[in-house]
């Protein structure tokens, strides 16, 4: 028997949107730094803004995309449309974010840059720290939201169950942060010491991280492609409940899956205990008055037979209607739930 709680929770959004708009803000004005300075280093933090906006466009698709309601084609809804466009997304940053950058560094060792520094390059600087910083923040204040919800879950935990757009904007804008100001020093020294081997360093360096970033997006969205398990303290806590009722003699076939960000499936065996449920029925004398009626005539006991046998499914179909609504009670991201009677 599957139940689904209906539930549209576009979460996730508001970080991306706020992130698209400073990264596209802070794109151009590196780009305009870059042709100012002619600084490798720059161009990096360029590139890096651009890859950076394009990905979370891309992020911004999958979030709509995954609030789909299901339908006839997709029963379970189309929750992993958000790790999809994340993953692409995750790999433009790869190719594009550390790709150019770590080539366009080595290429500055070969043909030596004409780095021109001046006021305009760290007016730029100094905006585009502002801005990340600022949508760095909003994807801060999502994942503390997270926890307060979640008042238990400890950070570690959180970023493993955080959702990925989320995600990709804290790690992106947090790496962004520490960029400029690898850009910032890079100029810098270029400039105070003539040697424009800081300028390219601080590029490749800058490439660098943007590929460790990628791979770890890579690795989390590719969790919840392969249908991913729920976590186990999750788990745990629908076994609890399901060993907790009379009726369910034991556990025979547990299975759980994440469908979406905070959208899980649970699928189980059981076996049931008739006597359990038999003397729940007794207590509200539920067969006494058809008892003395049914021994009157064989005729009569037929009747109630026939009567009992189309009854039992319905006593066991509320029972476990009961037993699911204590499951979304502790578990609220319960949205699909099969329990399935051996």
């Amino acid at each position: 028997m599957i139940k689904e709680k209906n539930k549209t929770k576009v979460s996730g959004l508001r970080p991306v949107i706020a992130a698209l708009a400073g990264n596209f803000l802070v794109c151009l004005a590196k780009f305009a730094g870059f042709f100012v300075s002619g600084s490798g280093a720059m161009f990096s933090e360029a590139i890096h803004s651009f890859a950076d906006t394009a990905n979370q466009l891309l992020l911004v698709i999958g979030v709509h995309k995954s609030v789909k309601q299901p339908d006839k084609a997709f029963n379970y809804g189309y929750g992993k449309e958000r790790f999809i466009w994340a993953l692409i997304s995750a790999c433009g940053i790869f190719f594009i974010g550390c790709g150019v950058t770590v080539y366009h560094g080595l290429m500055s060792f070969i043909h030596e840059p004409e780095i021109h520094f001046s006021y305009w390059t760290v007016l730029i600087l100094a905006a585009a720290l502002i801005i990340e910083s600022g949508t760095f923040l909003i994807a801060v204040r999502e994942l503390r939201g997270h926890l307060l919800h979640k008042p238990r879950t400890r950070l570690k935990q959180a970023l493993a169950q955080a959702d990925p757009a989320t995600l990709a904007v804290l790690y992106e804008d947090g790496l962004a942060v520490l960029g400029i100001i690898i850009a910032f020093v890079s100029i810098v020294l270029a400039y105070l010491t003539g040697n424009f081997y800081w300028d390219a360093l601080g590029s490749i360096l800058i490439g660098l991280l943007l590929g460790i970033m990628a791979i770890i997006l890579v690795a989390k969205n590719r969790n919840y492609l392969i249908t991913k398990s729920v976590p186990e303290e999750i788990e745990e806590k629908v076994k609890g409940v399901l060993n907790a009722d009379p009726t369910i003699e034991k556990i025979l076939d547990f299975k759980s899956a994440v469908l979406d960000v905070d959208k899980y499936l649970f699928k189980c065996d059981v076996e049931f205990n008739a006597s359990a449920l038999m003397k729940e029925l007794s207590q509200h004398h539920f067969f006494q008055n058809e008892y003395e009626e049914a021994r009157a005539s064989y005729e009569n006991f037929m009747k109630f037979s026939v009567g009992y046998l189309d009854r039992v499914p319905r006593l066991v179909g509320r029972r476990i209607d009961e037993i699911e609504k204590k499951i979304r009670a502790e578990v609220p991201q319960a949205v699909f739930i099969d329990i399935e009677i051996n």
